[in-house]
């Protein structure tokens, strides 16, 4: 006699999908390369190379509508179907699936990426060599997570005096020694 095989359950379900790695690889700040697929009114849709399972898209209004003066204008601005394109990561949306990624063109960004931190509230330097971090919070309750972006320094006064270690991660993380300020040691 043979055992029967249990069936997955549906927690071991929701364990599998909460663990979508595609988009990873993925951080505000990285640039990247971006094929255009598609025109929409508010902007386009692109493939990241070498991340084409993750959705992506170019929202043209939210960057380019207060620098132009019609829509015409506007729609001159939106790259060719089928053109590769430089971009840089702004956003990952993990809250749902399926992970979306929203990219940037803006020159500006590609330059150098900022974003708002969300303990002080400065624009925070994404780009590498920048002061910013990228953290994913998840929870054990289910699938999705959410991006919080932090100066080090700010990361680093909320942890506890006396766990000192933390604190010098937080300050050095992806940092290699010789680049690391003198104040962080």
């Amino acid at each position: 006699m043979t055992a029967k095989r249990p069936e997955a359950s549906v927690e071991m379900m929701l364990f599998v999908e909460r663990f979508e790695t595609a988009s990873f690889a993925l951080i505000p700040g990285e640039r990247v390369r971006a094929k255009v697929v598609g025109h929409h009114p508010w902007g386009v849709i692109v493939k990241v190379v070498g991340h084409e399972d993750v959705g992506a898209s170019i929202d043209m209004i939210q960057q380019f509508s207060r620098t132009v003066n019609s829509n015409e204008e506007l729609l001159d601005l939106y790259p060719a179907v089928g053109t590769e394109i430089d971009a840089v990561v702004e956003q990952v949306r993990r809250w749902y699936p399926p992970a979306w990624v929203r990219l940037s063109i803006r020159p500006a960004d590609l330059e150098s990426f900022t974003w708002p931190c969300d303990f002080c509230g400065a624009w925070a330097t994404l780009s590498p060599g920048g002061d910013g971090l990228v953290m994913d919070v998840r929870s054990n309750d289910g699938p999705g997570s959410h991006t919080v972006i932090s100066h080090r320094t700010c990361l680093a006064d909320r942890i506890r005096p006396e766990n000192t270690g933390e604190r010098a991660r937080a300050l050095r993380v992806g940092r290699s020694p010789e680049s690391v300020d003198a104040r962080d040691r």
